[in-house]
């Protein structure tokens, strides 16, 4: 859990209080399908008491690895990733959305998972301009051509080319 005391943010207004947090993808609850991260996930930012809000900015450091959608090569990628959000105590809270200081603490677990969560790609590439597997041997078309034939018929014409086969 990623708690931090708001009692030195409360007498020092305007000051920038730093933090940093070492922890893992399992404490976070950071998984998903696909990919995983490595070693720990490092956390470092600072706490702000506005006078109005907590103001909490920082940054991420993690390692993801994941298998290639394409090639199936295994890679690994760095990620660095900013964070910022305000938290209001829970008398001062205007709306619903706001986020809120649970007492004497503010609890940054979730904004850092979710963080990680949303910076995550929908397809794990191990380039932009990866050439993945050849359909018919499963050659890795990064390395090179494998001389296998590449044409693929269009599935609706498939019934004319059994005609013609027929016929020869």
């Amino acid at each position: 859990m990623m708690k931090m005391s708001i009692a030195e943010a409360n007498g020092n207004l305007g000051q920038e209080i730093p933090f940093a947090y070492r922890t893992t993808a399992a404490e976070l609850g950071a998984t998903g399908d696909g990919f995983s991260f490595v070693g720990e996930i490092v956390v470092r930012g600072n706490l702000v008491y506005t006078g109005v809000c907590y103001r909490v900015s920082g940054k991420i450091e993690a390692v993801k690895a994941f298998a290639c959608d394409r090639c199936l090569k295994e890679c690994q990628e760095e990620q660095n990733l900013s964070f910022e959000e305000e938290y209001r105590k829970a008398d001062e809270a205007e709306d619903q959305e706001a986020l809120v200081v649970d007492g004497d603490a503010l609890e940054i677990t979730d904004l850092v998972r979710d963080t990680i969560l949303a910076a995550q790609s929908l397809s794990n590439l191990c380039r932009p301009d990866c050439k993945g597997l050849c359909p018919v041997c499963g050659h890795d078309l990064n390395e090179g051509e494998c001389g296998c034939d590449s044409f693929v018929p269009d599935p609706r014409l498939a019934a004319l080319q059994q005609l013609i086969d027929k016929e020869d």
